[in-house]
């Protein structure tokens, strides 16, 4: 696997030791020329083969057979679709794209071409969530009746942009906000367990025409899911699946899975952690990495079907909006 990196922003400063201790080969990266400096020291620094600042140069280069596409929201469709037409692999960070539709086509292109299109989502790839979502499936928890999450975190950028410094975070022409920066991750969690809800409920708390905060209540046919996020507040992180048996609480944010406990009346909570790593992206770029080395279509088919879930929850909360 050797790979190009679209985008030179925090989330690519975040991940670059983690992909540079997994073995993936970064054969390049790009961004726009006005970060050319910035390029320039993470190519020193990540001993990255190429740097560029036209990204159709870096699709060019034979050498690159996959694509991380980590740029704001409302680009990563396009730059999914030019990469997915040159025939090369695409990973592309959350949320895949702003609509289901958008998703739909590239995954038909990603057929058509043979190549594999998967969303960094690290949630899905945690193994504490694997093993909630087994006790789950295999009914320990027995019947689920409530599950519960709470995903705030005051962002670093909340104070310029309620003074007029607008990131893409914070902007609807990027497709930013509380639902789509915070809440997938809840949203994730939740359909990779369950599915696509029968009924979609979004009530955001708009600022300067951004969902800062929001609940989101997922309606299923035994049980009703609410998911809390926020950018503009702080609070205690949770989720909880609440089951006639025994309940699963955990008491961090969904994108970490950092352990969890189980409740049963009488015995208390016995608490778990199953994680091999320590940074919760090692998992994701590990399993990525053997998915696309080794051609595996069925896994990577099964991952787009819980990413299409999601896009189907969040169209019908955006539509709230």
């Amino acid at each position: 696997m050797k790979l190009g990196i679209l985008g030179a922003g925090m989330i690519v400063q975040e991940a670059l030791p983690i992909i540079k201790k997994t073995d993936i080969n970064i054969a390049g990266i790009c961004a726009t020329p006005k970060s050319k400096e910035k390029l320039e020291d993470l190519s020193r620094k990540y001993d990255i083969e190429n740097y560029y600042t036209d990204y159709e140069s870096m699709l060019n280069n034979e050498t690159i057979d996959t694509i991380y596409v980590a740029l704001p929201n409302t680009m990563h469709y396009e730059s999914a679709k030019r990469a997915l037409q040159k025939c090369k692999n695409v990973i592309c960070e959350k949320p895949f794209t702003v609509s289901l539709d958008e998703l739909k086509e590239l995954n038909e292109i990603a057929k058509e071409k043979g190549v594999i299109l998967i969303e960094a989502i690290t949630t899905q790839y945690l193994d504490n969530y694997k093993e909630m979502k087994k006790m789950v499936m295999n009914g320990e928890l027995g019947d689920i009746k409530v599950v519960s999450a709470n995903f705030s975190q005051f962002s670093s950028r909340y104070n310029n942009f309620k003074n007029g410094v607008i990131s893409p975070s914070f902007d609807s022409k990027f497709a930013g906000g509380s639902l789509m920066d915070l809440n997938i991750y809840n949203i994730h969690f939740i359909v990779g367990m369950f599915k696509s809800p029968k009924k979609v409920i979004y009530e955001p708390v708009i600022e300067n025409g951004i969902d800062v905060s929001g609940v989101l209540t997922l309606v299923y046919d035994d049980f009703v899911c609410t998911s809390i996020a926020s950018k503009s507040c702080n609070s205690f992180c949770s989720m909880q699946l609440q089951g006639t048996k025994k309940s699963i609480i955990m008491n961090k944010p969904s994108n970490e899975c950092e352990s969890f406990g189980v409740y049963e009346k009488g015995y208390g909570i016995v608490e778990y952690n199953f994680n091999k790593y320590t940074h919760r992206m090692e998992s994701e770029f590990v399993e990525i990495k053997r998915i696309i080395e080794n051609s595996d279509y069925k896994k990577a088919e099964e991952m787009m079907k819980i990413s299409l879930y999601t896009m189907c929850v969040i169209d019908e909360a955006r539509s709230y909006l």
